[in-house]
């Protein structure tokens, strides 16, 4: 796994992963309409003037292809950014214990609000890093973090692991001109046992 250099010290951390697993999980996606809902905000309310998006949910326990892959790959990005910041080691392990999503955005689609991941409901106060990866090359697509002023290129493979808090409000990067794809979700804190595929 290869770092990907940001421009400047944000705690939002890259790292790449194949072409070819993204391609993999694009098939998926395609490949299970059954399984397409219509994207949700928190509280699981479809609001597509913040969230416009066509989603896929992906379980802690589906370690089928390619999400065994994925898995993987994120133990690495886990492990690496622990590393990066040594004091994150004090929460001990993490897991991926929420479902997870694959999230299609249209043409002038997107999640379009300022928010940040853990907001405080009881559904989802137990985030406290982000992963998100992007499944193909948008061009002026990526992600702006607003205090960090700070916006990431959607780059095909581009993993991106951030704090879930307040510290990191982000929304997603418009364009009326191109559709986008991404992977995301959220690692807890566990107490019990290591974080384990």
């Amino acid at each position: 796994m290869k770092e990907y250099k940001l421009p400047f010290e944000s705690f939002v951390a890259g790292y790449m992963t194949s072409h070819k697993l993204c391609d993999e999980i694009m098939k998926y996606y395609h490949e299970h309409k059954a399984k397409q809902y219509t994207g949700t905000v928190a509280v699981c309310e479809v609001m597509p003037e913040i969230k416009d998006s066509v989603d896929i949910m992906i379980y802690p326990e589906d370690l089928f292809h390619p999400f065994d892959k994925y898995r993987k790959h994120l133990q690495q990005c886990i492990e690496s950014y622990q590393k990066k910041y040594i004091a994150i080691q004090q929460y001990v392990n993490f897991n991926i214990a929420q479902p997870y999503l694959i999230q299609h955005y249209p043409k002038g689609g997107g999640f379009k609000n300022w928010h940040f991941e853990n907001a405080g409901h009881p559904q989802i106060i137990k985030r406290k890093l982000v992963f998100m990866t992007y499944l193909y090359d948008v061009p002026n697509a990526g992600t702006d973090f607003k205090y960090q002023k700070l916006r990431t290129p959607c780059k095909k493979g581009l993993t991106l692991i951030w704090p879930a808090e307040f510290t990191h409000t982000h929304k997603g990067v418009v364009t009326k001109k191109h559709e986008k794809t991404i992977i995301t979700g959220w690692f807890e804190v566990i107490w019990q046992q290591k974080y384990k595929i």
